[in-house]
């Protein structure tokens, strides 16, 4: 079994580092908050007093992060004190050009590199279901392939440096726009006296299935597990899809490519979070489309 640092223990990391620990790996870990510490050392894995401290003799480091300045920060800082050869995984959601920028300050000290955003919320971290989407070449990716599954349940090789966080930014504006549909579509059944379970029943099997209907149902009822049989608690909260979307605005304006769907989604999960609602699970969007009719 592998010596693994993990650096970034928040909802995300924690759990993905205790599925490590769980694995057999030995896992030096460290967060800049003591709870997560704590939380981490019950779980397992061994603190460092820094994240230069958690990489010396690590064969592979994975850090979870905010965005893309912390992973540019931590790097800068933990790369150098690599073992060349060891391999360095970003599981964080960033911009694309902080992704690659991160790839070149590794490859600059002859160590491996993988950019790998996931998919599947804090349920799917501790389940140890997620997806990820890796960037990187293939020798890289053939490393930490065995370490992603323990951590997920399907991993993908998306292309060269940055193609996994293009891939999950592209993913999670699909994600997105299509929950506002989903609520829209609610919202209208109920003005129109149809229940939510008929109109569940019928889209489910129809050509409005998706996976904002059928898995993360964004009313009570149809779908046991979502979120909005538990008041909306994340899951995968507002501020966080606000963040998905706009990296993806940022992403269309760099590249030129016309997204207003997109667009038009980051903006209405801005005025839902601006409200007070960065917290709640972003399925809860359907209470803004209500408020928008005055219900």
């Amino acid at each position: 079994m592998a010596i693994i640092a993990f650096i970034g223990l928040g909802n995300m990391g924690g759990p993905m580092a205790a599925n490590l620990v769980k694995a057999g790996h030995q896992v030096v870990a460290y967060d800049l908050a003591e709870a997560s510490r704590h939380q981490a050392k019950a779980d397992g894995a061994t603190i460092a007093e820094s994240a230069v401290a958690a990489v010396k003799g690590a064969e592979v480091v994975v850090t979870m992060l905010p965005a893309g300045k912390h992973v540019l920060s931590v790097w800068n800082e933990v790369v150098p004190a690599m073992t060349g050869g060891a391999l360095i995984i970003d599981s964080s959601t960033i911009d694309v050009d902080s992704a690659r920028q991160a790839h070149a300050l590794a490859g600059q000290y002859g160590v491996l590199s993988i950019d790998a955003p996931v998919s599947g919320g804090t349920g799917g971290a501790k389940a140890a279901t997620l997806t990820f989407m890796c960037g990187g070449d293939e020798r890289a990716f053939s490393v930490a392939r065995p370490v992603l599954e323990k951590m997920g349940k399907k991993i993908v090789h998306c292309g060269g440096a940055g193609a996994g966080q293009a891939a999950k930014i592209c993913n999670n504006m699909i994600l997105g726009i299509s929950m506002i549909a989903v609520g829209e579509a609610f919202v209208l059944a109920e003005k129109l006296g149809l229940s939510h379970q008929a109109l569940f029943d019928v889209a489910s099997t129809s050509s409005g299935q998706c996976w904002s209907l059928t898995t993360y149902c964004p009313v009570p009822g149809p779908v046991p597990t979502s979120p909005a049989n538990n008041d909306y608690k994340p899951g995968f909260a507002t501020a966080l899809m606000l963040k998905d979307l706009t990296l993806a605005q940022d992403a269309a304006t760099a590249s030129g490519a016309a997204t207003p769907l997109g667009q038009h989604a980051q903006q209405i999960y801005q005025a839902f979070e601006t409200a007070g609602n960065g917290g709640v699970d972003f399925s809860g969007i359907i209470k803004h489309v209500r408020g928008l009719t005055g219900k």
